[in-house]
């Protein structure tokens, strides 16, 4: 009966009839391989530590950040406050005159004059003419107008043309240079017309009615100063 052969002294042997280094080679492999297995693992382990990012730093950055944005807008706010105008005593308003008198007790507002009315032209409306005066024009149309004024009727008028034709022939200007007397009835002196008007030498009407005055005064009508004259060649 053959004994059995051990597997491992066949191994033994096999290794002990190779050479030096395939030997040391053969024997060692397990020990490489294990060796390589736990640098590689240690190599992972190691790598994943380095690049999980420390809990610590983390916090250190974000609290750094948010310091920075802090003092960013420290900084911009300090811009608007400097580039804002700071408003001056010249910046405020001077209140007007219409709002300070709309702010003014009525009490103490000074009474503002009323402007005064202008005058009124009061236009004297032409007088009409009589019936009675339209054959007459110019100075006798005038004398005729105004001969009820001295209570005189209209006939008085043929009697006062034959008058003063003779005197003045109806002219305003007349004037007679041997006793002075003036104007359309002959005042002697032509001053004495200035009681109905200071243009006695230029309005027909003012010295026509002086004419009428003194005839009314002296003769009580026209018709008795034309008789008058008739007699002596004067009145």
């Amino acid at each position: 009966m053959s004994t059995p052969r051990d597997p491992l002294l066949g191994r033994h042997r096999e290794l002990r009839q190779r050479s030096g280094p395939a030997r040391l080679l053969a024997v060692h492999s397990r020990k490489i391989a294990l060796g390589v297995l736990c640098a590689a693992v240690l190599g992972a382990v190691g790598y994943g530590v380095a690049a999980k990012p420390d809990a610590g730093s983390v916090s250190a950055e974000l609290a750094a950040a948010r310091a920075a944005e802090a003092a960013a807008a420290t900084r911009d706010y300090d811009r608007l406050l400097a580039a804002s105008p700071t408003p001056s005593a010249e910046a405020v308003p001077t209140p007007s005159a219409s709002a300070t008198r709309a702010n003014t007790p009525k009490a103490n507002r000074p009474a503002t004059p009323k402007p005064k009315p202008k005058p009124t032209v009061q236009r004297t409306a032409a007088t009409p003419t009589p019936t009675s005066c339209k054959s007459f024009s110019g100075n006798q149309l005038t004398a005729c107008k105004l001969l009820p004024s001295f209570g005189f009727a209209y006939s008085q008028m043929s009697p006062l043309v034959k008058l003063w034709n003779h005197e003045s022939g109806w002219n305003h200007k007349a004037e007679n240079s041997g006793s002075g007397a003036y104007g359309i009835p002959q005042a002697l002196p032509g001053s004495k017309m200035a009681k109905f008007g200071d243009d006695w030498k230029t309005n027909p009407a003012t010295q026509i009615k002086w004419g009428l005055d003194y005839i009314k005064n002296r003769y009580d009508t026209p018709a008795g100063a034309w008789a008058h004259f008739e007699d002596v060649s004067w009145y």
